[in-house]
């Protein structure tokens, strides 16, 4: 009698165990498409978490730092700039031309110049806006990577424009790798933020 309940927890321990095997392998057969498409949107929400983690009335604020970007809306503007380089890149690519990168007037050498440029561009933007025009970049460029295969996507040389290189290290630069610097800018920004407003209380 008492052989029948261990038979049925062997059993269900069985199926467990093929439950999480195929789990496993649809972990490891997802795309580089999928994984990127993932982290981007799942990095994206963990971005704008942290702005809204801050009282509404102080998201606005500027720290005092050495550094460029100075409050949440540098932050998202360079994100959003870097977006809207990345879609004239790709539109005068897949038009057949060469496109000038990084932007005209700049080569990777200058780039801390542009983006000095860029953060001086949008000083008269409010965050508001900010969050907006970056909520629409970024769909812009999720509806880019899912018009390509992963094939298309992760091939070296598949597009002329793209030289030695693949669609994917210029869209993973400017999504999933670019909001993870992003994060690490505004949670260093609301720290800040939280710490004048602790000093004052």
């Amino acid at each position: 009698m008492s052989a029948a309940p261990c038979m049925r927890f062997e059993m269900s321990f069985l199926e467990l165990a093929e439950i999480i095997e195929k789990e496993v392998f649809v972990m490891v057969t997802k795309s580089e498409k999928e994984i990127l498409l993932e982290n981007s949107v799942e990095n994206f929400k963990v971005l704008l978490g942290i702005i809204e983690s801050v009282p509404s009335r102080k998201r606005s604020l500027s720290i005092e730092t050495e550094e460029r970007d100075k409050n949440f809306r540098d932050v998202l503007m360079h994100l959003y700039e870097w977006h809207a380089m990345l879609e004239r890149w790709y539109r005068e690519g897949m038009d057949g031309d060469i496109p000038f990168m990084p932007a005209p007037g700049y080569k990777w050498k200058t780039l801390k110049l542009l983006n000095k440029q860029i953060w001086e561009n949008y000083q008269d933007v409010t965050l508001n806006q900010a969050i907006k025009k970056l909520k629409l970049s970024h769909e812009r460029i999720m509806a880019l990577i899912n018009r390509h295969t992963n094939e298309e996507i992760m091939t070296k040389k598949y597009y002329k424009w793209t030289k030695t290189s693949n669609l994917y290290s210029y869209f993973a630069a400017n999504t999933s790798h670019h909001y993870i610097w992003a994060i690490k800018k505004c949670e260093a920004i609301a720290k800040a933020i939280e710490g004048e407003r602790e000093s004052v209380g």
